[in-house]
């Protein structure tokens, strides 16, 4: 039972990243825009939060850092996208090799100069990236370890999935964006102000991105420097938002699904050790077809999604189109 619940555990902890990354692109993708720069926006997010949260040895400030970074990333987009008409496919793409450059120059300028930023030892810091969980709690048997024992990252991208799902579903604004999303020119004639809510929707949906870029450099890297963080995290993170049906909610469990695949590589030895009858044969499979899984399987979730029913789809109608008002 322990291997079963460490599995799970680490599972959660590898998933934590792509569902900050899933929820920000939802919440982009409702109000009608496809970035797919999300990749660039995490590690713009990673390498900001990251440098701030050490230079301040504050988690909030780090949180708030990567937030930004990757929010301005995603104002770039809508700026070019709403306000220049630029075809979104092509932007989100430049996005996406902008934002990974700007990571490499950046980290590799302070290796160089023998400047990258250290959490320290012992912080406060570094504290808020241990899996430290919440007292008492995590003393439960089994139940404590899985649900409890977490660092402060993984309940912080739980509880923005909510809040997201929560304010798409259930507020005002989040029933303007939605039909922004749907219909644009409808939305302009009831009098809905489609370009702020494009903008709006697209820069926070970037800066909620950036968390899990600040994530993987902290919880995932320990902050030690290399020039692949995000690692295609950003890429896995388009896909679930298909895979969950733009509903933040199911998210967690798509993330959760894939950081399983992720820790099938690390963990494959405990299994079929542990477990010699069920999964005696993973051990016996190459790293490699790990390494390659998660991709795999993105590639099968596109594939069986594009056949799904367009009745059964909460994808935006208007995802993707420029909307310009005098054509309306």
């Amino acid at each position: 039972m322990d291997t079963i619940i460490g599995f799970l555990f680490n599972s959660v902890r590898a998933g934590t990243p792509l569902l900050f990354g899933t929820a920000g692109e939802i919440v982009t993708e409702k109000s009608g825009s496809l970035n797919l720069g999300v990749e660039g926006m995490m590690s713009m997010g990673a390498i900001g939060g990251f440098y701030f949260a050490c230079l301040t040895r504050s988690f909030v400030i780090g949180l708030l850092a990567a937030f930004i970074s990757a929010a301005l990333g995603g104002l770039v987009y809508a700026f070019l996208t709403i306000t220049f008409q630029a075809n979104q496919n092509v932007t989100g793409l430049a996005l996406t090799t902008f934002g990974v450059g700007i990571y490499k120059f950046a980290g590799t300028s302070m290796m160089a100069r023998g400047k990258f930023p250290s959490m320290g030892k012992g912080t406060a810091l570094q504290s808020m990236s241990l899996d430290s969980g919440i007292p008492v709690l995590r003393d439960i048997p089994y139940a404590g370890k899985l649900l409890f024992s977490y660092n402060w990252f993984v309940y912080i991208a739980v509880a923005v999935a909510v809040i997201c799902w929560i304010y798409v579903q259930k507020t005002k604004t989040g029933l303007r964006m939605r039909s922004v999303g749907e219909n644009p020119g409808a939305a302009d004639a009831c009098g809905v102000n489609v370009t702020l809510h494009k903008y709006l929707h697209v820069t926070v949906g970037g800066g909620i991105t950036g968390l899990g870029g600040l994530y993987l450099g902290m919880v995932i890297n320990n902050g030690n420097w290399n020039d692949s963080w995000v690692n295609g995290m950003g890429w896995v993170s388009v896909a679930l938002v298909i895979f969950a049906n733009w509903n933040t909610v199911a998210a967690v469990g798509g993330a959760f699904f894939f950081g399983m695949l992720n820790t099938l590589q690390s963990w494959k030895g405990n299994l079929s050790d542990r477990f010699p009858a069920v999964f005696g044969w993973v051990g016996a499979v190459p790293t490699e077809f790990y390494l390659m899984l998660p991709f795999f399987i993105t590639m099968v979730v596109l594939l069986l999604t594009s056949m799904r029913r367009k009745r059964a789809s909460n994808g935006p109608a208007a995802i993707g189109l420029n909307y310009f008002r005098e054509e309306r």
